[in-house]
């Protein structure tokens, strides 16, 4: 049940000392106080909002006059758009033959293919400038395509790739034939297990372990034990974090169901911390060390980039501040605090977000990178919360025992994976680390200037985010201008940037020239060329208007 304006204004107003009498209504007004000011604060309203959001798609004079350009830089797009999607179609025939026959039968597919740009642009891209999401071949930092194209790699296979695809391959080799002999036994373990779970727990800084074939499970497996050990019922994520895409952790658009025991609360916020201090129903509070590159912002894709208000920034002071003083009110209030490093797990130091911000969780997911080239989830917590079964109850159990849990090839991926973490070559990789690709971003960032193009990088690490410093609706471009420059991302666009450990000088060079290019590129073909008059603001209204007259004539 949610307060009226006139309720929270009269409580607000309330001296302390007569907050007593209602209590419930006060902790009620503190969570509200807690939502972040905007849709991904407020879970149930935007998963209204985008049920009434109707679908349209500009005409072909629309698609090129979006910002009400003029009729030479129309003019100018329109011979841009379509030159590209001719040498695309020349270059890449082989690859997006294959991809189009794939997405016949991959769901998956079909929704990558109408989710890479704002859905009002989506049906001429679909139709004429196409990707390739079939490849052949990985070595070093690249992946080739059907056609023989080779790519800089900047997608980071979801996060997986972090030493390197050379890496990876020998790695899968490496714990075939380790695990050979007992081939695809389940349910007893491979002895590699025993090592595993021991090297786990000493860089989890946790007490036992528990195998899944996901990061979702993982994320799943420690939110059920940790209701189930607390007695609790409802979780905290934080604004715009990405826990998997279950229920629990994803209420909102994308997701069927209305969010139920879910809160979720501002991201850096006192206010959250006073919600939290006055509740007695979380069992457990949800953080995905990635946000702090883009606090109460969801991760950033090129379908949601209307305008050119996207924001980042990593303060890893603050960051620090702000899980230091959730980790005391957790403690004090028996909450228990889950670090999800199922992405960037690895990336910022061997032993994850813990060693890096030097804060110590109650729990503690991974997957992807760690199974060494396979598929894994992992949870690793203290002992008092995984316990899964209570001795003085015997039918009170918490179950989960999944069928490929611990599957022997993973295991002895997972095993050489963090045997590697331990040799010379990889201890160098992490030398340095934070100032060598933060001094690269900066690198990067004044060639953009000095080339004038209205773009700039901020970075987390290893991981790196475009910003647009222009008012435009056409900074979804850029992805294609990149494609064609012989740099691969994600399907999310320009929004993630993920580069393995050994990217060395002479590939970031060759990387930034042709990122500058393409911006280069992309600018000369006027897509930048915007109306003076034209800002955020005023691009947000004319989405407005148009969502209004297409509901009205549906």
């Amino acid at each position: 049940m949610s307060l009226s304006v006139a309720t929270i204004t009269t409580l607000s107003l309330l001296p302390p000392a007569l907050l007593w009498v209602a209590p419930a209504a006060y902790r009620r007004l503190l969570l509200s106080r807690a939502k972040h000011r905007s849709l991904t604060g407020h879970s149930r309203m935007a998963q209204r909002v985008a049920r009434l959001l109707p679908g349209y798609r500009f005409d072909e004079q629309s698609f090129f006059r979006a910002d009400d350009c003029d009729s030479n830089t129309e003019a100018m797009r329109r011979a841009a758009f379509y030159n590209m999607s001719a040498r695309f179609a020349k270059r890449y025939a082989r690859s997006l033959e294959a991809t189009e026959r794939a997405k016949q039968s991959l769901s998956d597919l079909q929704f990558i293919s109408s989710y890479r740009v704002p859905f009002q642009f989506s049906d001429l891209v679909k139709r004429h400038l196409k990707i390739g999401s079939v490849v052949s071949n990985s070595h070093d930092v690249f992946i080739e395509d059907l056609d023989g194209n080779l790519f800089y790699d900047l997608s980071g296979s979801y996060g997986v790739n972090l030493l390197g695809y050379d890496f990876y391959k020998r790695n899968i080799v490496t714990a075939n034939d380790s695990a050979q002999a007992l081939g695809p036994v389940l349910g007893m373990y491979h002895p590699a297990v025993i090592e595993v779970a021991e090297r786990l727990r000493v860089i989890s800084m946790q007490d036992e372990v528990s195998f899944h074939m996901s990061g979702t499970e993982a994320v799943m497996q420690a939110v059920r034990l940790a209701r189930y050990n607390t007695g609790k019922t409802h979780l905290v994520r934080f604004c715009g974090a990405y826990h998997g895409w279950w229920e629990d952790v994803q209420p909102g658009p994308g997701n069927p169901m209305p969010p139920r025991e879910t809160y979720t609360l501002e991201d850096m916020s006192e206010r959250s911390l006073t919600a939290l201090r006055m509740r007695k129903d979380v069992a457990c509070v949800l953080v995905n060390p990635l946000q702090a590159l883009h606090p109460n912002r969801a991760a950033p894709g090129d379908s949601s980039l209307v305008d050119s208000s996207r924001k980042a920034g990593f303060d890893r002071v603050a960051y620090t501040d702000w899980l230091r003083k959730l980790r005391a009110l957790c403690t004090a209030r028996g909450i228990v605090l889950i670090f999800d490093e199922v992405f960037l797990g690895f990336r910022l130091a061997p032993g994850g977000a813990q060693e890096y911000f030097g804060v110590e969780a109650d729990m503690v997911t991974y997957g992807k990178t760690l199974g060494g080239g396979f598929p894994c989830g992992v949870l690793c917590g203290k002992s008092r919360f995984m316990r899964r079964y209570r001795e003085d109850r015997p039918a009170d159990i918490c179950f989960a025992r999944g069928t490929f849990n611990a599957h022997p090839y993973v295991i002895n991926g997972m095993l050489h994976f963090l045997r590697a973490l331990e040799t010379a070559p990889v201890k160098a990789l992490y030398e340095g680390l934070e100032t060598r690709f933060q001094d690269a971003a900066d690198q990067l960032n004044q060639r953009l200037n000095k080339a004038q193009v209205p773009v700039q990088v901020a970075a987390m690490a290893s991981v790196w985010t475009i910003l647009f410093e222009k008012p435009s609706r056409y900074n979804w471009m850029l992805q294609f201008y990149l494609r064609e420059a012989g740099l691969a991302l994600s399907w999310v666009g320009s929004g993630r940037l993920i580069f393995s450990l050994n990217y060395h000088e002479k590939h970031l060079d060759a990387v930034f020239e042709r990122f500058v290019g393409a911006c280069v590129a992309m600018r000369d073909d006027g897509w930048w060329h915007t109306p003076p008059e034209l800002s955020n603001k005023s691009i947000r209204r004319r989405i407005l208007k148009e969502l209004f007259a297409n509901k009205s004539a549906v």
